[in-house]
């Protein structure tokens, strides 16, 4: 749809950063049902927009040309479609859930449970949360930097059985963050990781990555790590705690 606006010179992703969301989505479907005055579809917008409506205004003053308004049709109805498609997708994941429910750890969240903001990614028709709990006994999303849909990255690719893995260094070395070292002589002339294609490693990473802004103290770690090691290693460093 992005593509589609910016044919009709329409900057309205310059003023809105989601342009799928609420406003984004009101104005688009406003644009296709006849509405081209820019004032009035900057009435659209959201109170929780830091553009204000004159701004909107002055981005939405486009080429209103109906071949190019059939295109944002066509482009919302794809759009729409696979959202339908993503929704049947969830409903499969948590059929999924619910026949992996161990009766041992079938509990809810506890009440002091710390709340964190949803993904814009995560499942809109069940509480993927509540189920990686029910499923596994623990919540990974209290862990700083992990989200739920790292969690069940964890969970899909890992499993519940860590038998193969009984010891760390089993599992770090099988993530691919364990030192590589490489030695001739007896000196070591090469320390870096293996390179291993690895979901749950790289949701580890992006983990430590989230953690860079933080306020805790595996926060304050990674930046003391970046600041003598560099970004690389301190987020290797930090995907291993």
């Amino acid at each position: 749809m992005q593509k589609a606006l910016s044919e009709m010179n329409i900057q309205l992703h310059h003023v809105i950063s989601d342009i799928t969301g609420l406003t984004g989505t009101n104005i688009i479907k406003t644009i296709i049902a006849g509405e081209k005055d820019p004032g009035k579809l900057a009435q659209l917008r959201d109170g929780h927009i830091k553009s204000d409506s004159l701004t909107i205004a002055k981005a939405l003053e486009g080429d209103y040309r109906k071949e190019h308004l059939d295109i944002l049709k066509q482009e919302l109805e794809l759009y729409e479609f696979y959202l339908t498609k993503i929704v049947e997708c969830d409903t499969s994941i948590e059929e999924c859930y619910k026949a992996l429910d161990r009766c041992d750890v079938r509990a809810t969240l506890p009440t002091n449970s710390i709340k964190r903001q949803l993904s814009k990614n995560a499942p809109r028709t069940f509480d993927l949360r509540q189920s990686l709990y029910q499923v596994t006994g623990t919540d990974f999303s209290a862990i700083p930097g992990f989200d739920v849909l790292t969690a069940q990255t964890m969970v899909a690719e890992v499993g519940l059985d860590m038998s193969k893995r009984p010891i760390e260094k089993h599992f770090t070395s099988w993530l691919g963050l364990s030192p590589n070292n490489q030695i001739t002589g007896g000196k070591v002339f090469r320390t870096r990781t293996k390179k291993i294609v690895n979901k749950t490693s790289i949701g580890l990473r992006m983990a430590a990555l989230n953690l860079g802004k933080g306020k805790t103290a595996l926060s304050g770690y990674y930046r003391r790590m970046k600041n003598k090691l560099g970004t690389p290693k301190a987020i290797t460093d930090l995907a291993i705690v």
